[in-house]
């Protein structure tokens, strides 16, 4: 990450706990806080196999909860080591695109995100030591299909399954909140990384000249670079104006039409196999309206009006960085 002002100061924490750092999003935040000489525990699902790493049960009832070990119904196994974190970051959550959103998988999808946050919402309001702040990864599909409508976060949300578990999903923190702990949800929008989701499933196809738009490509793509994305939670960790919903996203949306000629651009292939949204739909069902032909242009104005920088503000200049000498 480049040394900057920002990312000199000394982090005003004792502390991390950190959920879901064994994604790419969590081991590029879990790696800068470390370079920060933040100490970092992770919440972990398996048996812990360092120090700094504190088992919990996210998804599990409370009989299942006993039954694999855990003291006495709590969620997580030891929480007085929880005492005294100075911030709290939740990411746990189960995958949203890249596969048919069957009946089982949307209540997969909701118990890993709105569950586990009303535990770990509980779990830090019921401590003596409280975290200052507690920042919870959100996503803009609470905004919905909303075709060429600007959006900021005073917007109105959505209707269907994806806005509705957003919402909720926001809304389990509410111990944390009615604790006194100030609350953040970054609805993050299209992480761009080489090494995970969207942009690292398009980049073979691209490669092999066999890329193209979705659907009709008029829908609008509100993105992030992973390294703004990383900055993004570690400012609202830091700054004490904000909290509630804050959009984490470029402020340069795009159109998916405009995405991937951009990215044929950069990893100079043409673009001239679209995807049509019957064959998106017929392949992957409701996620393909929800996650991959939906219209959201989202603004990141609480985030701007926090003073935070983007580094990455431009699409081009985001996929230069990222991709590199390896487009």
């Amino acid at each position: 990450m480049t040394e900057t002002a920002e990312s000199k100061r000394n982090m005003p924490m004792r502390s991390v706990l950190l959920s879901g750092a064994s994604g790419c999003m969590g081991r590029q935040l879990a790696a800068e806080l470390a370079r920060r000489k933040v100490p970092v525990l992770r919440l972990v699902r398996r048996e812990p196999k360092a120090p700094e790493e504190l088992r919990w049960w996210p998804g599990a009832d409370r009989d299942g909860l006993v039954a694999a070990g855990g003291r006495g119904g709590g969620w997580v196994a030891e929480p007085e080591r929880l005492e005294g974190v100075g911030a709290a970051v939740h990411l746990s959550g189960a995958s949203i695109a890249g596969r048919r959103w069957t009946a089982a998988w949307k209540r997969e999808m909701w118990s890993s995100r709105v569950e586990s946050t009303r535990r770990l919402s509980e779990t830090l309001a019921g401590l003596r030591q409280r975290p200052r702040v507690l920042v919870c990864a959100s996503a803009i599909g609470f905004y919905g299909d909303r075709g060429d409508a600007v959006l900021d976060e005073d917007a109105a949300g959505g209707t269907g399954f994806f806005p509705a578990l957003c919402a909720a999903w926001e809304g389990a923190t509410q111990a944390a909140v009615e604790a006194g702990i100030r609350v953040v949800h970054l609805r993050l929008g299209v992480v761009l990384s080489r090494a995970d989701g969207a942009l690292a499933r398009m980049l073979p196809v691209f490669r092999a000249g066999l890329g193209g738009r979705l659907g009709d490509g008029r829908q609008w793509m509100s993105w992030i670079g992973e390294e703004d994305a990383v900055r993004a939670f570690l400012w609202a960790m830091e700054q004490e104006t904000l909290r509630g919903a804050v959009n984490a996203v470029a402020p340069e949306p795009v159109t998916n039409r405009e995405f991937t000629g951009k990215l044929a651009r950069q990893v100079r292939r043409p673009a001239w196999l679209p995807a049509p949204g019957f064959a998106l739909r017929l392949a992957l069902g409701e996620m393909a309206d929800a996650a991959l032909l939906a219209s959201t242009r989202v603004l990141p104005r609480r985030l701007e009006q926090s003073g935070f920088v983007f580094q990455q503000a431009r699409l081009e200049d985001a996929l230069r960085a990222i991709l590199g000498a390896q487009a």
